[in-house]
């Protein structure tokens, strides 16, 4: 953890959040090994295969990550902070439109990201659950819901990228916001 260079922050080098479980560290490792790895003639990085190398063994066992937080903890300078699960939280009309804007920032983000390289255009989820700060279920949820209305797909590559049904869904918006906001103007004017 140590190495006499430093703290090393594990979870940055596989870019997951703390509260991940052992699913999503084992997905974030095989992804980054794999770009890494010495083998891969685009992407070889032999030193940062290494630090994804280690930081997963620290990690994957669950004595050593619960030492291993106590540092991180400490290097933050609190405690690691564990969601709480409480199975009797209700749903009201704010989680609905809290839900809707997660949903458009997940599909604005995509919609960047096609754009910057149509080619390539899927990002991994845990990415854009880090941006979002939400829960792997949360998260699960809003990508179930974007993928059934047929927003974004799940690439060959398992990342997810947004659909032609998305990118209109991103422009409708787009317009009815423009709108909106023009009809504030003029309504402002007048006052």
């Amino acid at each position: 953890m140590d190495n006499g260079q430093g703290y090393v922050d594990y979870y940055a080098v596989l870019k997951v959040n703390p509260d991940c479980d052992a699913r999503i560290l084992e997905l974030a490792y095989h992804y980054f090994a794999k770009m890494y790895h010495p083998d891969n003639l685009e992407t070889a990085n032999a030193d940062k295969f290494n630090e994804v190398l280690e930081a997963y063994r620290a990690l994957r066992d669950p004595e050593k990550r619960a030492e291993y937080d106590r540092q991180h903890g400490r290097n933050l300078g609190k405690t690691t902070y564990r969601i709480p699960v409480e199975s009797d939280i209700a749903l009201d009309e704010n989680t609905a439109l809290s839900d809707a804007e997660t949903h458009l920032k997940i599909l604005l983000y995509l919609y960047k990201k096609r754009r910057e390289n149509a080619a390539d255009a899927g990002v991994i989820g845990w990415y854009v659950q880090e941006m979002l700060g939400c829960s792997e279920d949360e998260f699960q949820f809003h990508v179930w819901y974007l993928k059934s209305k047929g927003h974004v797909e799940v690439t060959e590559q398992g990342t997810i990228a947004v659909t032609v049904a998305g990118v209109d869904h991103v422009i409708s918006n787009s317009r009815a916001s423009a709108a909106e906001t023009l009809l504030l103007r003029q309504a402002a004017g007048e006052n």
